[in-house]
């Protein structure tokens, strides 16, 4: 690969044999080069193929010491392992940036504060907070710096993200902030606790995120809607409180974010809500499974 032009000291634009041009991470590796230079192919942290995206944002991240692309690299190979899940191009700048800032606020002793934690992101994310628990070890031990708990929150919020391609980082901080309102009014009408560790929440959860996600990209989800609707009537009358809930959960999400719920999104809503509140153990299966797939 042959030497374009520096972004900083560990990013450059080099192009390969084919005449692909790339954007390479990794220590040192335009430092004192000239266009035309061969690299050192042994530095290359990661690559991107250079298009005009990943340039903008190669070169917003500005000079970006070595200790947080290593770092970085390690989180985003940490998470992939725990949550099966893969960082975009975006993804890794956006991961990278996040962290050089926190760093040095770390460095600074500066705590944004717990603020975030209110929303229980680790009751609504649990495998996402755990990695990101783990990270922070990760880079305490890398730096013998500590870090506030409130970075957890922050960290957890960029796994999320790369669990849902079509979505950005204030996209899932408001999906979360959703999320915790939601579960606020189901709470307040059974008056009870959810059981946060059930299969039912879960499976809730990730159709939550799902129909969060649609409505946040303009995705329509006609499919089944026959069927939905034919059903409507069934659950009003055999899971009332349910349903009740399910409007009041309407109400909240048409005065936060505009959104209407359609029939087929207030029956698989009502489903999800009558299960979540039986708390149901995750190897038993749900007694009403064979009246309509989960959504």
């Amino acid at each position: 690969m042959k030497f374009v032009k520096n972004f900083n000291n560990n990013a450059a634009l080099v192009s390969d044999e084919s005449g692909v041009d790339w954007v390479v991470i990794g220590n040192g590796i335009g430092f004192g080069k000239k266009a035309g230079d061969e690299i050192d192919e042994s530095k290359i942290s990661r690559r991107f193929v250079a298009v005009e995206k990943n340039i903008e944002l190669a070169n917003s991240i500005g000079d970006i010491d070595t200790r947080t692309l290593a770092l970085t690299t390690e989180i985003i190979q940490l998470a992939s392992q725990k949550l099966q899940t893969k960082f975009s191009d975006y993804q890794y700048f956006a991961l990278a940036d996040h962290i050089d800032f926190v760093l040095k606020r770390a460095d600074e002793g500066i705590d944004l504060g717990q603020e975030t934690v209110r929303w229980e992101i680790h009751k609504l994310f649990p495998k996402e907070y755990d990695t990101a628990l783990a990270a922070i070890k990760l880079i305490e031990e890398k730096t013998n710096l500590t870090l506030p708990r409130s970075e957890a929150v922050y960290l957890t919020y960029h796994f999320i993200n790369a669990g849902s391609d079509q979505t950005k980082l204030q996209d899932t901080i408001k999906i979360t902030k959703l999320i915790h309102g939601v579960i606020a009014i189901i709470e307040y009408q059974y008056g009870m606790q959810l059981d946060t560790e059930s299969f039912s929440f879960n499976r809730f959860m990730t159709h939550l995120r799902a129909f969060m996600v649609r409505h946040i990209c303009g995705i329509n989800d006609d499919s089944g809607s026959e069927l939905d609707r034919s059903l409507l009537e069934l659950m009003k009358a055999k899971y009332r409180t349910a349903y009740d809930t399910v409007l009041k959960i309407g109400t909240y999400l048409q005065k936060q974010a505009g959104w209407e719920l359609q029939p087929d999104d207030q029956v698989y809503l009502t489903l999800h809500v009558w299960r979540v509140t039986r708390r149901q153990n995750s190897s038993e299966p749900d007694s009403d499974e064979r009246i309509t797939s989960g959504k």
